[in-house]
């Protein structure tokens, strides 16, 4: 038995290794600054798959997956948000991966 099998015999690719994704709930002033689109501008630029909404109660929901430290630098990106928001709380779940390469869009 092997202790620590490199990912080339078990079968798996270093991205396949590294791909997760996350569920985000971000409240305060998120709405009418443009986070939506601070949001789609930072996944694009990291890769991310998902998507980004408005919700009714005054919060942004952003779905991302992707590579393990582009989803991090991704959501460092939404505690920071754009300069005329002002981001009072983060939620995050770890969800299973299942977008593959469907891109990033706003819903």
């Amino acid at each position: 038995m092997i202790a620590h099998a490199p990912a080339a015999f078990l079968g798996l690719g270093y991205n396949d290794r590294m791909r997760i994704a996350r569920r985000f709930i971000v409240s305060g002033r998120v709405q009418g600054v443009g986070f939506r689109y601070f949001a789609l501008d930072a996944a694009r630029r990291e890769g991310i798959n998902g998507h980004v909404t408005n919700h009714d109660d005054g919060s942004v929901e952003a779905v991302a997956e992707g590579e393990a430290e582009a989803v991090e630098r991704f959501e460092r990106a939404l505690r920071r948000g754009p300069s005329r928001s002002r981001v009072e709380q983060v939620m995050v779940d770890e969800i299973e991966p299942a977008l593959g390469n469907s891109g990033f869009y706003i819903r």
